[in-house]
């Protein structure tokens, strides 16, 4: 079968088909009628990833959390397969690992975060074997539900490192659903909770935080701060901790340990005359645009955007984007402006869920007329079947 023969530039070039790369496609040609658009993405599959917390506890097989990537590539916007290698944005163009150039006139880059699985010492080689699991695999998440179904007592480890993460709650929801578990199992008075992070609390806004604080007394979950994972030793199933404040090195035994693995931005853009100092890339944080390639409009988990790194944050990201970049291709001033809103929906047990919403500040900005910060069962359910339904027909199809 021949490959399909494609452009060497194009109006607009989009780097990555995760939820940022795909929202903004669809935008462009559903709303916009952008015609000249191609995204750049290796992948042949598509993953709702919010979905694997309850896919880790068991409510859901993985699988529904898979479609195929050929789905959601937009009509009419050409899909290359491929890598990307090397970026020049003073050229205006971009290079496959294949060797391809590709020029553009305007580039919008959204190619998510990098999971450092190489940097915690024996992670890599224990993970999916002596009950160490982690939730940030497709290939592994069964397995944390394997890990949890099947604890019989002892300690249960759940980490959070000192890097920016997948929604900052995340780590935290997958040891709230544990906990419920081991309950109705009859194996949690005989069994130590015990979540190791390298944060210095529960969460980042006081609103929710008081919740979890709660959340986590309730459930008697030994809270271990400024802990950051440096090792794992699989075979003898023990942890070792750095400290961050005085450095000490601290091993604890378990029976299972879920870990929240490092994560950074990509290899490729921390190389990149993109990136700001640490790595990830530089954006102007109201305007989405680039402040150097004025051209160049990052978005998502890549991007140094100073919130949470989540879904939500994307779709409203999107239309700002969007805005932006048309009055770009216009030579229009750019009006519209990014607030830093990002939402994370933290289950605190089965049927139980706050509904964390905020902006740049750590204000609540909440969809609903009621208090989000109190544990409810209608916005678990909400979590669990409304969200992926807005995901699959709404977000990646230009339409919310």
């Amino acid at each position: 079968m021949t490959a399909p023969a494609f452009k060497d530039h194009y109006q607009v070039l989009i780097l990555g088909g995760g939820t940022a790369g795909i929202t903004v496609a669809a935008q462009l040609r559903r709303k916009l009628r952008i015609y000249d658009v191609a995204i750049v993405e290796p992948s042949t599959k598509h993953y709702y990833q919010p979905l694997w917390t309850l896919v880790g506890a068991g409510v859901f097989p993985k699988e529904q959390s898979e479609r195929e990537e050929s789905a959601f590539i937009p009509s009419g916007a050409d899909w290359i397969h491929e890598h990307v290698a090397e970026f020049h944005p003073a050229e205006n163009y971009i290079v496959t690992r294949q060797g391809r150039k590709i020029g553009y006139d305007f580039l919008v880059v959204g190619l998510g975060i990098q999971i450092d699985w190489g940097k915690i010492p024996g992670l890599k080689e224990g993970l999916g074997r002596q009950q160490i699991c982690s939730n940030y695999s497709y290939q592994q998440v069964d397995y944390t539900w394997e890990c949890v179904r099947n604890f019989k007592g002892g300690t249960a480890l759940f980490t959070m490192p000192n890097t920016a993460v997948k929604c900052g709650g995340a780590p935290q929801k997958i040891m709230y659903l544990a906990e419920d578990h081991f309950r109705r199992s009859g194996v949690r008075d005989k069994s130590q909770v015990i979540f190791a992070s390298a944060q210095g609390n529960l969460f980042a806004v006081e609103k929710y935080r008081k919740t979890l604080e709660k959340v986590a007394e309730r459930k008697a979950i030994n809270l271990r701060f400024k802990h950051n994972l440096v090792e794992v030793k699989p075979d003898a199933k023990e942890a070792v901790f750095e400290h961050l404040d005085t450095h000490e090195r601290i091993t604890i035994p378990f029976e299972m340990i879920h870990v929240t693995p490092p994560m950074s931005a990509p290899d490729i853009i921390k190389s990149s005359p993109l990136a700001n100092a640490a790595g990830w890339m530089d954006v102007d944080k109201y305007s989405l645009q680039h402040p150097k390639y004025p051209n160049v409009f990052p978005i998502g988990d890549c991007s140094g955007l100073p919130t949470s790194k989540t879904g939500a944050a994307i779709r409203k990201q999107a239309p700002v984007l969007v805005q932006n970049l048309i009055s770009a291709i216009k030579g229009e001033p750019l009006a519209a402006k990014y607030d830093g809103y990002t939402s994370c929906p933290i289950v605190t047990g089965y049927g139980k869920l706050v509904l964390a919403e905020f902006d740049y500040e750590g204000k609540p900005q909440e969809t609903f007329p009621f208090d989000q910060s109190k544990e409810r069962l209608s916005m678990y359910l909400l979590k669990a079947y409304a969200l992926p339904r807005l995901y699959w027909d709404g977000m990646l199809r230009g339409r919310a």
